[in-house]
């Protein structure tokens, strides 16, 4: 237990190191090993793109990563210097962070010191209270004006599982309308139940909601759906069970991608039909409307993504751009052009980023001199 404690003081340590060195690197200029140490008194605006290329995370994940390490260091330093002496570690350092973000530096610092010295001994639900209850008896108004905002943040979003499941969520709800949407789904669960069903309530829940969610949406015929599929042919025609893609959604099960395509009956789908042992493009094209561009077409086919590493934005929501861009003699040409979402689109042209082709790939240059490679097929 006593080595367990230390060792977790040790990785708390190390990551207050990491977020140092991210820290570090926003206020690197653009150079090379052979460049002289300087640091540049304004962050870079493009800073996370080199951690995220670096570690080959999403350009989201950068971001986060480097503002949690530009609070630790800079806007709560404290919170970075209890950290690198192992007192609390990531996740209590998140919790003092999002607890105070909504107050000015020096507001969040004071509060920040009134339970510093303690966090180490509370829970990060614990620690999580203490903090909202401070924050609302500092300025009571304040804490008031974020419900109303949190209101007006409200969503929902939608994102794929490992498992093959996906995950719908709301958030910033009104909580009394929350409520009372889990009580409906709770009475319509029990009503539906029978003596002989095996779902859990919680499963029954689940399938009460996507019941009221389909009878809504299944009326409303106003907008066209559109869904991009690639699939091997032997799968298309059930011949066999590989697993097709939704770009921007990643790998579905052989009967979802057949599902997608069968329920596609009042809208547009596109589809790529490749070979199911080289992967080669044996076929793509759409059931309605032949797209105008077919150059853009033939460049969404052979790149499904965003080619800047781990980005996973779908081509078709991307910009095509020029890889040699044609002041410098590029031709427009399949060839030359690949898609680029709009972050990476204007990193290309107003960073010193350098993208060049390699076959069926592309290599990207950093403004720090580092070189990350991309294949044609994302993983």
């Amino acid at each position: 237990v006593i080595v367990l404690g230390a060792r977790a003081r040790q990785i708390a340590s190390e990551q207050a190191e990491l977020y140092a060195d991210m820290a570090e690197i926003s206020h690197c200029p653009p150079g090379d090993s052979d460049s002289p140490p300087i640091r540049t008194a304004e962050p870079e605006e493009f800073a996370s793109d080199e951690i995220r290329a670096a570690l080959r995370l999403t350009r989201r994940a950068a971001d986060t990563q480097l503002d949690l390490a530009w609070q630790v260091t800079e806007r709560l330093p404290q919170v970075g210097e209890a950290m690198r002496a192992g007192r609390i570690d990531l996740a209590r350092a998140r919790v003092l962070v999002g607890g105070t973000e909504h107050l000015d530096q020096d507001m969040a610092r004071r509060v920040v010191e009134q339970v510093i010295d303690l966090a180490s001994e509370l829970t990060t639900g614990q620690l999580r209270a203490r903090l909202r209850r401070l924050t609302i008896e500092v300025d009571p108004d304040d804490a008031k004006d974020r419900l109303e905002a949190g209101l007006e943040a409200r969503n929902v979003v939608a994102y794929p599982n490992l498992d093959g499941t996906a995950d719908l969520v709301a958030s910033s709800l009104s909580p009394d309308r929350v409520a009372a949407i889990m009580r409906r789904l709770s009475g319509l669960a029990r009503k539906a139940r029978r003596k002989d069903d095996p779902r859990a309530i919680d499963q029954l829940r689940a399938d009460a909601l996507i019941d009221l969610l389909n009878r809504t949406t299944k009326h409303h015929t106003g907008d066209r759906a559109t869904v991009d599929i690639r699939v091997d042919l032997g799968t298309l025609v059930g011949l066999s069970e590989n697993a097709g893609e939704i770009p921007g959604w990643g790998p579905v099960v052989a009967d979802i991608a057949r599902h997608v395509v069968d329920e596609q009956h009042d809208g547009e789908w596109r589809f790529t039909v490749t070979d199911p042992d080289s992967g080669a493009i044996l076929g793509d094209g759409t059931t309605r409307r032949r797209p105008t561009a077919t150059q853009r077409r033939r460049v969404e086919t052979r790149h499904t993504h965003c080619v800047f590493p781990g980005c996973r934005m779908p081509a078709t929501d991307c910009d095509i751009d020029h890889t040699k861009a044609s002041a410098d003699g590029g031709r427009t040409i399949v060839d030359n052009l690949a898609p680029l979402c709009r972050h990476d689109h204007r990193l290309k042209h107003e960073t010193r980023w350098q993208l060049n082709t390699t076959g069926d790939g592309h290599i990207w240059v950093s403004p720090l001199g580092h070189t990350y490679a991309t294949a044609g097929h994302p993983p």
